[in-house]
């Protein structure tokens, strides 16, 4: 039986990517993220997030964000699934439409058709987005910035704003969570969300 995917979305530090540790061990699943998942990706994501390394124009860095996103899927989140694993990812598809499509101002429809070329049509089984206001998502990610946290408020909102209409519009499963909220309260609305989508057999290890 064939794995499924869960992506977590959101801004930095809106806190998604402790959400999705805590989400992959209790369900046993394969946890991943992008970029930087794979050896080539490593050295993508240098690339695309070192403030230091060369500049990047908005085209090349949504082809390195698919460049990226390809090797991950051929390399991990594929034979995870084919061999009945479940994958929770820290971000996928919908960070190229949020960040390179509503943040940069690339065309969507390009963008889309690049996605669904990337990662030759898979889609998560659930995407789950971490709604916190700019502001703070600011205030707790704290420490040095990388080169898209460092491209403004105004960059970042538009990037969140971005996200919601996804979710809004999207045909496919999404769960919109308030990240304001616990550790504890986002877990477990993240939790009935996927029990809800997948039934039982989410928590009783049958996957």
């Amino acid at each position: 039986m064939r794995g499924r995917l869960i992506a977590l979305e959101g801004i930095d530090g809106c806190g998604k990517s402790t959400q999705a540790r805590t989400l992959a061990e209790r369900i046993g699943a394969v946890s991943t993220f992008e970029p930087g998942a794979t050896p080539l990706g490593a050295s993508l994501r240098t690339l695309l997030l070192d403030r230091h390394a060369a500049r990047v124009s908005t085209r090349s860095e949504a082809l390195l964000m698919a460049a990226d996103r390809a090797q991950h899927v051929a390399e991990v989140i594929v034979p995870a699934l084919e061999s009945g694993q479940w994958v929770v990812t820290d971000r996928y598809s919908a960070s190229t439409l949020a960040y390179q499509g509503f943040g940069r101002g690339l065309d969507r429809e390009a963008l889309e058709a690049l996605v669904e070329w990337a990662t030759a049509g898979l889609r998560p089984d659930l995407t789950v987005l971490f709604d916190l206001p700019v502001a703070v998502a600011a205030s707790r990610r704290g420490g040095d910035e990388d080169r898209m946290e460092a491209e403004g408020e105004a960059f970042l909102q538009r990037v969140a704003d971005g996200y919601l209409t996804l979710a809004a519009e999207s045909a496919d499963p999404w769960l919109v969570v308030d990240a304001t909220g616990t550790v504890d309260v986002i877990a477990e609305t993240i939790w009935n969300a996927v029990e809800m989508l997948t039934g039982p057999n989410a928590s009783d290890g049958e996957r």
